[in-house]
């Protein structure tokens, strides 16, 4: 365990930052394999709008974003 005052107040705010960060990357990957699996126009909006949120806060590159969405596209 870390003991200077800083260096806890980091691994704090790391535990949150990783919390928030799976949650969002889980939520992106369901988004991506329900469009996968049903092929919806609705669903295809849905994963559009995780993934451009996860390229936002810098979770996956927007090169990324931007593959996975074409990708998406051509399946529809």
């Amino acid at each position: 365990m870390p003991i200077i005052r800083s260096a806890i107040k980091k691994v704090r705010k790391d535990k949150t930052r990783t919390a928030r960060n799976k949650k969002r990357e889980l939520s992106m990957k369901e988004a991506i394999k329900k469009v996968r699996v049903s092929k919806k126009p609705k669903d295809l909006q849905a994963a559009f709008s995780a993934l451009d949120k996860a390229a936002k806060v810098k979770l996956i590159h927007p090169n990324k974003a931007s593959r996975l969405k074409s990708r998406l596209s051509k399946l529809i």
